[in-house]
């Protein structure tokens, strides 16, 4: 075999070698950045999709939809409302903790449609959360269980109790998104 015959094979392997190296870098750089955007959801994706691929084409597809969304924070003085909402729906509790469930579901609907998210149905909602709440949807979907036992009469007192919790979590969460914490909060 001539040199320049040899030369030729060791540059082609080396430039495949380059290429395979980069694809992998570049994989794992994505792998990456949705494992950080997405927290303990991207785990939950790849458990859901059956693997990473499908997972990690999922999670793209929901940050694209995310990314198409008017998501906005709210003014002051509606911030200022939703935490004067959230301290009437906690005092319900006491007297009707069935009650203020739903109404606690029914205002973190609310402040999502407030903020932007569409609000067309619970899961659909979590995929739309996921992109920058993946850390606090296991608390919204723990309530959301909590709310649709509550529905029928079947949460303990206990259990209502610990979704107001949950949904104190991500309420806080998208009200404090994108200014100071209302008064009162602090």
């Amino acid at each position: 075999m001539s040199t320049g015959t040899l030369l030729t094979i060791v540059i082609a392997l080396a430039v495949v070698v380059v290429l395979i190296a980069l694809a992998v870098t570049l994989d794992r750089r994505r792998r990456r950045r949705l494992r950080e955007r997405f927290g303990p959801e991207y785990e939950r994706a790849v458990e859901d999709a059956g693997g990473r691929r499908a997972a990690e084409k999922e999670l793209d597809a929901r940050a694209k939809r995310h990314d198409s969304l008017d998501i906005r924070p709210l003014p002051g003085e509606a911030r200022e409302r939703y935490a004067a909402e959230w301290r009437s729906v906690q005092e319900q509790f006491v007297d009707r903790p069935e009650g203020a469930v739903h109404a606690a579901d029914r205002l973190v609907t609310a402040l999502m449609r407030d903020r932007g998210y569409p609000t067309e149905g619970f899961e659909q909602r979590m995929r739309d959360l996921s992109v920058e709440h993946g850390r606090t949807l296991e608390h919204y979907r723990a309530a959301h269980a909590v709310h649709t036992l509550g529905a029928d009469h079947r949460a303990t007192t206990e259990q209502l109790r610990g979704a107001m919790v949950h949904y104190r979590v991500l309420f806080d969460e998208l009200l404090s998104e994108g200014g100071p914490p209302a008064a009162g909060d602090l």
